[in-house]
């Protein structure tokens, strides 16, 4: 029996696969009673230790007061700590008091860590062409909004 679905397009898979890591996201967030933003945020200082408040500013996109309110809600929270860099007390860094890898807050990363099992699984040649393709599609198309 011929399967007549129709072919997906490379455009309609990264879509499928965003929707897929966006529900995860939602879903982890939910159970973690977290927003977005504040993932977003707590994904970066984890990926960033000791990052400074405006890399976090810039990062996210979002205003001086913003970072700082967002700053003070995590360390509210025991989820990251301020702490004033040694060479230049006038600068603070940001540090996650979490462990990502544990227990709930493994679930922020859950899709990405089962993703990357799964391509660990698959044929490395056509991963490898793939991501190479995705990057330059990628960079071809920020190039073209510039």
């Amino acid at each position: 029996m011929a399967n007549h679905a129709p072919a997906l397009t490379l455009g309609q898979a990264l879509r499928q696969y965003l929707d897929a890591r966006n529900a995860a996201m939602a879903t982890a967030r939910a159970s973690l009673g977290i927003s977005e933003i504040d993932a977003r945020a707590l994904l970066f200082v984890v990926g960033n230790p000791g990052t400074r408040p405006t890399a976090l500013r810039e990062y996210l996109g979002i205003t001086s007061a913003g970072v700082t309110t967002l700053i003070d809600r995590l360390v509210g929270r025991s989820l990251v700590r301020r702490d004033v860099d040694p060479n230049d007390r006038r600068v603070n860094r940001i540090t996650a008091t979490i462990d990502i890898a544990e227990d709930p807050w493994s679930a922020l990363n859950r899709f990405d860590d089962d993703f990357d099992v799964a391509v660990g699984a698959a044929d490395q040649s056509l991963v490898g062409h793939t991501a190479a393709l995705l990057a330059s599609l990628t960079a071809t198309t920020v190039g073209v909004r510039r």
